[in-house]
């Protein structure tokens, strides 16, 4: 057994959530609300997952970097801690780009001279 892969994700999840809080763009702007939208992303991809087990296309394979904890067959522990990762870095980027070009525009960055 060994800690990691799951020990890559947190390290990599505590640092985009420390980068959302600081900017305020997603968990740091409305925890109620971001914490909804990733309580729906994980639900999402999870079913996303189960039918992709359930159909035989996903499949967990062997690692030496995963823990062998399976939450149901074909899942292991990680899984779930990548798809949260996964919605949370996707989020910090669209809210991150998005305020950078606001930012711009604002500034009159961005638009073509005449």
């Amino acid at each position: 057994m060994t800690y990691g892969y799951l020990l890559a994700l947190l390290v990599s999840f505590g640092c985009v959530v420390a980068v959302d809080i600081r900017f305020r763009l997603f968990l740091g702007r409305s925890l109620p609300s971001a914490l909804l939208v990733l309580g729906v992303g994980l639900a999402f991809f999870l079913a996303w997952d189960a039918a992709g087990i359930g159909l035989s296309i996903f499949a967990r394979g062997d690692s030496p970097f995963l823990l062998g904890i399976m939450l149901a067959p074909e899942l292991p522990l990680e899984e779930p801690i990548f798809l949260l990762f996964l919605c949370e870095v996707t989020m910090v980027l669209v809210l991150g780009t998005q305020r950078l070009l606001e930012s711009r525009r604002a500034s009159g960055h961005g638009e073509a001279e005449r």
